[in-house]
């Protein structure tokens, strides 16, 4: 096929083919009881959800389970071959099996049908064939019917396997739903992801952690007591956070701060002047449980280094520094 107008009609069919498969199973879907018992198995599954599939089913099956992990179902992926020849015994009694097979009789899924139900465990099967050996033996059967593959051949899996995958995140994505998986949820289980840094908080990231000595100092002192109380913490940022009687952040006074103020000043008068009278009053800050996207976005609107982090009742429990940020990529290096 060298004729590039051809390369495109090709192309258009094959697309044309495994998107209209998928609507057709999409209408189907709707009155396919064996969909909702396999979002229940899965769902009240109290093991994990085994995929196995052989060939380009089986790379489907891997997809499919790392969908499902990544969406709050414990989930591997069991090789046919490799579980005949000891990796059986990933498989407990109340796991359930998802097996992927467009003929329903692969000779590798077909050897591993007696062993799954001799365990006893529920086994769901994904074919095209409601009559094969997988979809007898299965407890439940998604059968979406004989598939044309698209390949020129009729035989390259192309469209089945297509369908296969659209029909795993259709039962992956609805359980997840019933799971009521939160953005915070997903966030755990994809920590290198940017989505997930995406939904960071700022506890999870910011400079200290909870039970560590913070450098803070009440602002009634005079500068030099002040500065002198933050020297007895070991972990220093590049700020020291004022407090009133009550704790309650009060003001910020930055290691640039200091320093511009020494310069202007007297050093000696300014170190006996009350840190009150040299903080920076009522600074901006960010409370625990707010999203690390929203300090990020705070600290560049006002061009600041150092954002206090607080509690609910104000009082300082951390910082976050603009190097956090960049240690988990939430902005740009």
């Amino acid at each position: 096929m060298d004729n590039a107008s051809e390369q495109l009609v090709q192309g258009a069919r094959i697309l044309r083919a495994e998107g209209e498969a998928i609507a057709a199973l999409a209408e189907r879907i709707g009155t396919m009881p064996a969909f909702t018992e396999a979002v229940r198995a899965v769902h009240e599954c109290t093991g994990k959800v085994v995929l196995t599939g052989v060939g380009k089913a089986g790379i489907i099956g891997q997809k499919i389970s790392a969908t499902l992990a990544s969406t709050g179902t414990l989930s591997i992926f069991l090789h046919p071959v490799e579980a005949l020849h000891g990796d059986l015994g990933r498989l407990q009694r109340d796991d359930v099996v998802i097996a992927l097979s467009n003929s329903g009789s692969s000779e590798e899924i077909v050897r591993l049908l007696d062993h799954i139900k001799r365990r006893g465990t529920k086994l769901i099967a994904f074919t095209g064939q409601a009559d094969s050996p997988l979809a007898h033996h299965a407890d439940i059967t998604l059968c979406y019917g004989p598939i044309e593959e698209a390949c020129p051949l009729g035989v390259a899996p192309s469209v089945s396997t297509t369908v296969m995958l659209a029909l795993g995140d259709a039962l992956a994505l609805t359980v997840m739903e019933m799971r009521k998986f939160q953005p915070e949820d997903y966030a755990a289980f994809h920590p290198g992801g940017a989505l997930g840094r995406k939904f960071l908080k700022v506890e999870e990231v910011m400079t200290f952690r909870r039970g560590e000595r913070l450098s803070t100092a009440e602002e009634g002192l005079t500068l030099a007591e002040a500065l002198r109380q933050a020297e007895q913490v070991e972990r220093r940022t590049g700020a020291m956070l004022l407090v009133d009687g009550e704790g309650k952040l009060t003001g910020i006074l930055t290691d640039a701060d200091l320093r511009r103020k020494l310069v202007a000043a007297d050093a000696a008068a300014l170190l006996d002047q009350s840190v009150r009278d040299v903080m920076t009053k009522n600074p901006k800050r960010i409370r625990l449980g707010d999203l690390a996207s929203q300090a990020e976005a705070m600290m560049n609107r006002y061009r600041i280094d150092e954002l206090p982090v607080v509690d609910d009742a104000d009082r300082p429990v951390g910082v976050m520094d603009v190097q956090d940020l960049l240690g988990v990529k939430t902005i740009r290096e």
